[in-house]
């Protein structure tokens, strides 16, 4: 059985703010990380409504310093976003960090622990600062996110069930 805690989104001072998710996926701690170790599934746990195509060539080999550019559509807004991996500590925990893209700072820690004999804890722990205001956070960014982590909480309990 896959257990969810809702994202829960916290201000941390000004325009900075953290969003923190947890799963729990009925898949071995190696399965789950190598599930992720795979850049391209990216493209099954995100929203189909955000359009989004990874644009660097596949297979993409993942570790340190490793980049990944996507194309991406945001309230119908082509975007542009590239990545990087600054760590890669297999098969507990990895981090993406925004170079370019819509955010002023994105940091997303990915951690993974075993949580029993045939399940994985994956806790995901974004820190971003956005453009313009609080009320951009408040009117558009909160509710987006949110509605993006849940459905890749779904997602991962169909793809890792």
């Amino acid at each position: 059985m896959t257990t969810f805690s809702p994202p829960i989104i916290e201000r941390l001072n000004g325009n900075v703010y953290q969003l923190t998710t947890q799963t729990i996926v009925n898949r071995s701690l190696e399965e789950t990380f190598e599930f992720f170790a795979r850049a391209e599934n990216l493209n099954k746990i995100t929203p189909p409504w955000l359009h989004f195509n990874i644009v660097s060539d596949t297979p993409i080999r993942m570790g340190v310093g490793t980049t990944i550019e996507y194309r991406l559509k945001i309230r119908g807004f082509p975007m542009k976003w590239v990545s990087e991996i600054p760590i890669w500590q297999p098969p507990y925990r990895f981090v993406d960090q925004q170079k370019s893209g819509p955010y002023r700072y994105w940091h997303h820690e990915h951690l993974l622990q075993k949580h029993d004999k045939d399940s994985t804890q994956v806790k995901d722990v974004v820190t971003y600062k956005v453009p313009f205001s609080r009320f951009t956070h408040a009117l558009f960014v909160k509710r987006d996110l949110k509605k993006i982590f849940k459905y890749r909480q779904h997602s991962l309990r169909d793809l890792l069930y």
